[in-house]
């Protein structure tokens, strides 16, 4: 059976000993190893908080990092791309770019993306170029993952949002 989209599973990032072994929250998905939380889609704030007014006036750059995993049992997720699908109108900018460190094993104990400090702090060197995609992941064995930062810039003067939202997928192709 091919590589279906619910084999796709998205997840957030936290400071852990080792991947797949620590719950995260999405304040603290700031990188390091993929969390054992499915970021829940349709769900307000499963990424990035309000934009308060303060923020919205004096404009705001934020960055996340989530993981990408191929759940599949078996299948290689061949040449798999990411994309930014679609943003709410009016919101904040979503921009992406891929984590330099190479696709891993969910429960691998070396760091599997960058980590930043706190929301404001750019993984600058530890990321290729941000943009909406689509970037190439590659190839993803059984049990993968790939870390994607996510930069959500507000723009100064904008209004304050709180129903913000971006979708953004993952796809490629299986062997037949």
């Amino acid at each position: 059976m091919p590589i279906v989209a619910a084999d796709i599973v998205y997840r957030l990032s936290v400071a852990a000993a080792a991947g797949d072994t620590t719950a995260g929250t999405p304040a603290t998905s700031l990188g390091d190893q993929v969390a054992t939380t499915v970021i829940t889609p349709a769900a307000l704030n499963n990424l990035f908080d309000n934009t308060s007014g303060a923020e919205a006036a004096a404009g705001d750059i934020e960055y996340r990092c989530i993981f990408v995993l191929n759940n599949h049992a078996t299948l290689t997720l061949l040449g798999a791309e990411v994309v930014v699908t679609s943003q709410t109108a009016g919101g904040g900018t979503i921009d992406i770019a891929l984590d330099n460190i190479a696709v891993s094993a969910k429960g691998s104990g070396s760091a599997q993306a960058a980590a930043v400090a706190n929301e404001s702090t750019s993984p600058g060197g530890s990321a290729g170029a941000f943009g909406a995609g689509p970037l190439s992941i590659g190839d993803m064995a059984p049990g993968t993952v790939k870390g994607i930062w996510i930069r959500r810039t507000v723009t100064a003067g904008a209004a304050a949002l709180n129903n913000d939202g971006v979708i953004i997928t993952v796809s490629g192709d299986t062997a037949a």
